[in-house]
């Protein structure tokens, strides 16, 4: 197939070297100030993912190529629509998120703000436990093709399926990006709690907990409560909560170190997509009226400067209950 990658971050450069090694023809949009010129003389990003060369075979541009069958669409979220509104898709190409986020002002999942901006071909979110450090060194891998097409999802699994990187198809749209999303708000309080050195009970206690949230949340906007029990669920909350690689914990175990959201952010060119998902994520959870503790203490310590341990404190004080959902 011909595939425009549009984002030259870690998971673009990721799947543009996987697609390109499965024979397909590649064509990578970089930004400028991501250096086109360097990358396409070198094929290495070394800020985004460093020791990993791009093939050969990859195309890297300035603009959207005409005539691509699929795009695939790895941006972070917050940029998503204006990226759409300045690079007209193929009318007919297939449209693949690998944006983990909700938008801010609209509490559109990235789906949705594809069918809004660039509406056409079928939307297909690809979401599951995929760190591109280790996609992209051939590492075992399994993730989720959601859509309401059933044959798009099929088509983006043929595209991607490798042999260390397997795909699922599901019809859950909303689950799978939700689960994809609300992780990271989840792996920012994880990273607090190993901050803190918490302990291993806590630590298992915030992750079944922030599951629980997710799940929630998900069924309250139309999602399957199992798709929260898969990849796109348990599967990206535990990795995201767990790996060295989850720029989402890492974040966490900075604000426990006394830093700043504003100083850690301004010294990373990687986006920790959770940092604005906590405020749709609380946002629609009090649209919808859903008890979401964790990521409203998340809220608190991030946007309202509360004191990380006493927002421990606060969910572990918190009236007793019968275990659920």
């Amino acid at each position: 197939m011909k595939i425009q990658v549009i984002g030259a971050g870690s998971w673009g450069l990721a799947l543009a070297r996987l697609l390109a090694l499965k024979g397909h023809a590649v064509c990578l949009w970089c930004r400028e100030e991501d250096g086109p010129d360097t990358l396409r003389d070198t094929r290495r990003s070394p800020h985004f993912l460093p020791g990993v060369e791009l093939p050969a075979s990859v195309e890297v541009m300035r603009t959207v190529a005409a005539g691509a069958e699929m795009v695939v669409l790895a941006v972070p979220s917050h940029a998503m629509r204006p990226v759409l509104d300045a690079h007209p898709l193929p009318r007919r190409a297939i449209r693949v998120s690998v944006a983990k986020g909700i938008e801010n002002d609209t509490l559109l999942c990235m789906h949705e703000v594809i069918e809004v901006c660039a509406p056409g071909g079928s939307v297909v979110a690809l979401s599951g436990p995929s760190h591109a450090e280790e996609v992209a060194r051939d590492l075992p891998a399994s993730v989720v093709a959601a859509g309401t097409d059933a044959a798009a999802c099929e088509t983006v699994q043929q595209a991607f399926m490798a042999s260390m990187f397997r795909v699922y198809t599901s019809p859950d749209v909303v689950g799978v990006e939700l689960g994809g999303a609300i992780k990271n708000v989840i792996a920012i309080a994880a990273g607090v709690c190993d901050g803190f050195g918490l302990g291993d009970n806590a630590k298992a206690a915030l992750i079944t907990r922030g599951l629980a949230e997710m799940a929630r949340l998900g069924v309250a906007l139309g999602g399957d409560p199992l798709t929260f029990a898969g990849l796109s669920g348990m599967g990206d909350l535990v990795v995201t909560c767990e790996s060295r690689h989850s720029r989402n914990r890492a974040l966490g175990e900075q604000i426990a170190a006394g830093k700043t959201l504003e100083g850690i952010t301004a010294s990373s060119p990687m986006v920790a997509e959770g940092v604005r998902t906590t405020r749709s994520a609380l946002a629609l959870a009090r649209r919808h009226g859903i008890e979401m503790p964790i990521t409203e203490q998340t809220y608190r310590i991030l946007f309202e400067g509360a004191d990380p341990m006493e927002a421990v404190e606060a969910l572990m004080g918190r009236e007793p209950k019968p275990e659920r959902l």
